[in-house]
């Protein structure tokens, strides 16, 4: 019987965190122009009842009002201006910036309640029949976010692959081959993150130990239990993201329900894990659409993909998890001016030539 994939579930779990929240409508757009200058654009779409879109309106101008999606931090851009179309309003923050650097040191997307971070470079290269752009931007990795690092369940280039898609480890594989890879992949994924849900509410457990009324052992002792604890549960179950699993181990180990109120939202305890827990989740489900808009055509787009001009990427917390994530694409603008001088010189030195010519066989003629 195939084990229960905890990897699985917490997608599962993260999808519905998203399709509560409206941060799951957020896109970002970069523009680049030829100068160097930049624009960002960062908006998200709202379903709103027609009372509240009549709410939005003030005199002429659409006013946004709604709340901001937790993953927006908007502090530094300037523009806005709100789109209805039938039921959904779309809300667009928008600003110029002096440079791509100046421009990464505001980016508008939150993660846990902090500024994701960024970095990026533009480089323009003169070939006199075009000019070519290279946009770069790497988004800061958020691997210190789990206390255990994947790399110490599987190999760099594994956990790349499953949360990046690269490299390719599956190329020239069949399709059971790649079924066993997978198969392999997940095991591991799911013992890191098991282990990371454990040590996170172990960890919460020791720092709020005094809070517990009549525990059953002291806490140096639930420390030293620490381990044993863990390969019972494990044996015992496979669904550790379940509060009501998490609760019957822990009173059937220590023949206890003192440890109940960890696992009860309704509790100041429960409360304060949850909150502890959901930045995992908020990782998982982050999920912001990053279209780049570069001058001139793109021939380059990197891992994107082109379309109507543009470059998309996918910009998600699972991208973040195994190191810095990198974007880049080129492209470049062609002269029309040089294509026209180059045909001018060729008509120049064809004239020249036919004018030569011409005056050669007149002396000749004449002598």
């Amino acid at each position: 019987m195939r084990k229960i994939s905890l990897y699985l579930m917490l997608l599962t779990s993260a999808a519905f965190i998203a399709s509560c929240d409206k941060s799951k409508n957020v896109q970002l757009h970069t523009i680049i122009h030829e100068d160097g200058r930049c624009e960002r654009e960062v908006s998200y779409h709202t379903v709103m009842s027609k009372e509240e879109r009549d709410s939005l309106w003030a005199g002429d101008n659409v006013q946004w009002a709604y709340p901001l999606p937790e993953y927006l931090n908007t502090d530094a851009f300037m523009g806005t201006h709100t789109d209805v179309e039938g039921d959904t309003v779309t809300t667009t923050f928008s600003n110029i910036f002096n440079s791509v650097e100046e421009m990464c040191q505001k980016t508008p997307l939150n993660l846990n309640g902090s500024r994701i971070k960024s970095k990026a470079s533009l480089e323009k290269r003169f070939r006199w029949f075009y000019t070519e752009y290279t946009y770069t931007e790497t988004f800061i990795s958020v691997a210190d976010s789990f206390k255990l690092p994947a790399t110490d369940y599987a190999d760099k280039d594994v956990i790349s692959y499953w949360f990046t898609g690269q490299p390719n480890l599956m190329q020239g594989l069949t399709g059971s081959e790649v079924s066993q890879k997978i198969s392999k992949m997940e095991e591991q994924v799911d013992q890191w993150f098991n282990d990371n849900f454990y040590q996170s509410v172990f960890e919460y457990m020791v720092d709020n130990y005094d809070s517990i009324p009549n525990p059953p052992i002291s806490k140096e002792r639930f420390v030293a239990l620490r381990d044993s604890f863990y390969h019972n549960i494990i044996g015992k179950s496979e669904m550790m993201l379940l509060n009501h699993e998490i609760q019957d181990n822990y009173r059937d180990f220590y023949h206890s329900n003192a440890y109940a109120d960890f696992f009860n939202d309704e509790t100041p305890l429960g409360e304060g894990l949850s909150d502890k827990l959901y930045t995992h989740f908020n990782i998982f489900s982050f999920d912001v659409p990053y279209v780049l808009t570069m001058p001139g055509k793109v021939w380059d787009p990197g891992t994107g993909i082109v379309m109507d001009g543009a470059v998309y990427y996918q910009l998600t917390g699972e991208r973040l998890i195994p190191g810095d994530y990198t974007i880049t694409a080129t492209s470049r603008v062609t002269h029309i001016w040089a294509y026209a001088l180059a045909i001018l010189i060729i008509l120049v030195a064809i004239g020249s030539f036919i004018y030569r010519g011409k005056a050669k066989r007149m002396g000749q003629t004449e002598s």
